[in-house]
């Protein structure tokens, strides 16, 4: 079997274990595993979303952020503006508070290490 689409998601971070209780809480996920620097979490059969502390001394932790992990969800503006809502009450960091693009309701949160987290509207 050749695979080739991406099927994993990598994202550095400087501490696993608050990384790993971030997202295990923000995505309500629960790791498949995980190892004092590395932790992952299944998405979808055979789709991982990753955590990854291997070098975290040689990371600059100001450097600006572009990339972004994507949460497209179902539904109206509405629902795009009620996970924003949770994700605040969860102590999420707002990077950009809710708004009208033309892919529809957006908004982004960010992780402790400054990793960009974008909710939109399904495609």
């Amino acid at each position: 079997m050749t695979v080739s689409s991406p099927n994993m998601f990598l994202i550095y971070v400087t501490d696993v274990d608050r990384a790993t209780r971030f997202y295990s809480d923000l995505f309500g996920m629960i790791p498949q595993l995980a190892t004092p620097r590395y932790v992952s979490f299944e998405v979808t059969p055979g789709v991982l979303f990753a955590l990854w502390s291997g070098h975290a001394e040689t990371m600059d932790a100001n450097a600006p952020r572009f990339s972004e992990v994507g949460l497209m969800v179902p539904g109206s503006a509405a629902a795009v503006d009620a996970i924003h809502d949770e994700w605040v009450g969860k102590g999420a960091t707002v990077v950009e508070a809710p708004h009208d693009e033309v892919f529809g309701r957006t908004f982004v949160v960010s992780d402790p290490d400054g990793n960009l987290i974008r909710v939109s509207p399904l495609d």
